[in-house]
């Protein structure tokens, strides 16, 4: 799968993105990542990227020509019909299912804002989508960006070491995740939940998703709303009721 981002700081995208499994993926090829700077676009020398809004007010807006130019080499070099999104406080938040449509495609190209933000003819004429982290603002959408891609490439298979990790993760099938231990049995006078222990594997599935359910009641009840239930779950969520 291929990543592209078009930003002013390649050092900080590629730096965050060569650890871990995301960085072992890169090393084996099972994806591809590449940047393009607009300041390698400008011609003057400053290379400047960036300049005073229309109508006043505080800080810069980055020019159109280099980040337009940077955006179309870009996207001459990833794959046809990859998606450009550009990363925005603006933009539709990221959700876990947003992540597995983007990572059965062939990549994406990851637009990153500085300043006060990019013109907004650039939105209407060469991006398809804007992306948000959160309701929050960052410096810029370098960070955004590597969540992102991150969060795309554990999905892709054989990046991650164990199949099932990503199918087990927050979010995958709706519900957070639930509680994991590891040793020591006790730790500080509170013991390892004995089904974990117990090796019947029927029964620690049914607590990791009564777990999973009883802790996205706690911390997301937004989630449970509007979505369909198996017959397990619903009997699951009934229990609680009553016993929480």
């Amino acid at each position: 799968m291929f990543f592209g981002v078009v930003t002013l700081f390649p050092d900080m995208i590629q730096a965050t993105l060569q650890q871990g499994v995301v960085g072992r993926a890169l090393q084996s090829g099972l994806i591809n990542l590449q940047t393009w700077n607009p300041r390698d676009y400008t011609h003057d020398v400053h290379r400047t990227v960036d300049d005073r809004p229309y109508g006043g007010g505080p800080g810069m807006i980055m020019k159109v020509e280099p980040l337009v130019a940077a955006l179309q080499d870009g996207q001459k070099s990833l794959p046809n019909g990859v998606r450009r999104i550009y990363l925005s406080p603006q933009g539709i938040p990221v959700r876990q299912a947003m992540l597995r449509e983007v990572a059965q495609e062939q990549g994406m190209l990851l637009v990153c804002g500085r300043y006060e933000g990019i013109d907004e003819r650039i939105i209407q004429c060469e991006i398809d989508e804007e992306w948000s982290l959160g309701d929050f603002v960052l410096s810029g959408g370098e960070i955004a960006a590597a969540a992102v891609i991150d969060g795309v490439a554990r999905l892709i298979p054989g990046v991650l070491g164990h199949s099932e990790s990503a199918v087990l993760d927050s979010f995958e099938n709706g519900w957070l995740d639930c509680p994991h231990y590891t040793r020591p049995e006790s730790y500080k006078g509170k013991a390892v939940p004995p089904v974990l222990l117990s090796g019947n594997h029927e029964k620690i599935r049914r607590w990791r998703l009564e777990e999973s359910i009883r802790r996205t009641l706690q911390r997301r009840p937004d989630l449970v709303n509007n979505r369909d239930l198996s017959e397990e779950e619903k009997e699951i969520l009934e229990q609680l009721d009553h016993t929480d």
